[in-house]
């Protein structure tokens, strides 16, 4: 199973979550929703070399995909989530506070 990291209020993040709801391939974890999930992604991102860029530029790192063969990536197409036929996501707004960058820049 493929693990996704994401948070309600990163709009890749909720981006992907649709696409990969309901898809049995996928456990979505959304680090906002308990400490114990944000603890799990902190030492995933504070351990692995893949991290290396995301923490030079400043971003978080979600979303992140750990694959079953335990790489990682940030791509979605490595993880095998694509575009669904029709799909557009540029009618919801962007959630109040939303932020990609630690220093509370735009994505």
């Amino acid at each position: 199973m493929i693990k996704i990291f994401v948070m309600k209020t990163c709009p890749d993040c909720t981006h992907v979550k649709k696409l990969a709801e309901n898809d049995p391939r996928f456990e979505i974890t959304d680090i906002g929703e308990h400490v114990r999930n944000l603890k799990q992604f902190i030492t995933l991102r504070d351990s692995s070399p893949a991290f290396d860029d995301i923490r030079g530029r400043g971003t978080v790192g979600i979303p992140c995909f750990v694959l079953e063969d335990g790489r990682i990536t940030f791509s979605p197409e490595e993880a095998g989530i694509e575009e669904k036929a029709g799909h557009t996501d540029n009618t919801e707004p962007m959630p109040e506070g939303t932020s990609c960058s630690i220093d509370g820049t735009g994505c």
